[in-house]
């Protein structure tokens, strides 16, 4: 059942199919870090939930986090099972490419490959979603110990590397199948009108909370259908006995 499917679920529904679990599967960004600090309110995941529940609160929502600041995808892989397909996921997001960059684009791909294959054979429903903008400049406001790196990330950034490795992940994606939902894109666009790495918390990686709601409204319109969602009806959870 889709994760539209299942909020639609009665009593009867919920005790045959279970709760709906949402498995967030990334880097420091799914894993709530902003700028030297976690905040698992207002990551786009949490955002996300309030916004579901917002439209029926009757089914229980997991969000698991099965996310890892400062990985890559391949590092997901050898925990997957134990991580991600052990919940029965209804749906599974996956974000990674903020470090993937630094590595081949060929392995990239390939443990992307491999991680929507594995979900999909569970039985998950699987969204790619393409992660935020690098830092396009170094700012004062950088943290002191991170402006070397800040200068590496730009160039990966402004060469162009950034583009060609989402833009193949997101390729890839559609051509087996899995929902792409293209954040990269948006902030490329936001990136032709101001100075993108001011949207950035540790204007490095890490987005503000504001574009955190973007994720979450965009992963929103693609669960629900794209339209304006009335508030479905909720049962009754009083016991009658």
């Amino acid at each position: 059942m889709t994760v539209r499917e299942k909020m639609l679920l009665d009593k009867e529904g919920l005790l045959q199919q279970g709760p709906i679990n949402i498995v967030i599967l990334g880097d420091s960004v799914s894993h709530a870090a902003f700028n030297d600090y976690q905040d698992y309110e207002a990551v786009y995941w949490t955002r996300l939930q309030r916004k579901l529940y917002a439209v029926r609160n009757y089914v229980p929502i997991n969000m698991i986090c099965a996310s890892v600041g400062g990985t890559v995808a391949k590092d997901a892989l050898s925990r997957l099972a134990r991580d991600v397909l052990c919940h029965r996921p209804e749906l599974v997001i996956v974000c990674f490419g903020l470090n993937d960059v630094g590595g081949t684009k060929e392995e990239y791909l390939s443990s992307l490959k491999e991680i929507f294959t594995r979900c999909k054979a569970a039985g998950a429903e699987v969204i790619f979603l393409t992660p935020n903008m690098l830092n396009t400049s170094v700012e004062s406001g950088t943290p002191e110990r991170y402006v070397a790196y800040a200068h590496v990330t730009a160039e990966m950034q402004n060469s162009g590397k950034m583009d060609t490795y989402i833009y193949a992940a997101a390729e890839l994606a559609r051509k087996m199948g899995v929902t792409v939902c293209d954040a990269y894109s948006e902030w490329k666009k936001l990136a032709e009108k101001e100075n993108i790495t001011l949207r950035l918390s540790n204007r490095i990686n890490h987005p503000t909370e504001q574009m955190h709601a973007l994720f979450a409204d965009m992963l929103f319109d693609i669960i629900m259908g794209g339209a304006e969602c009335e508030k479905m009806a909720s049962d009754d959870t009083m016991y009658h006995g």
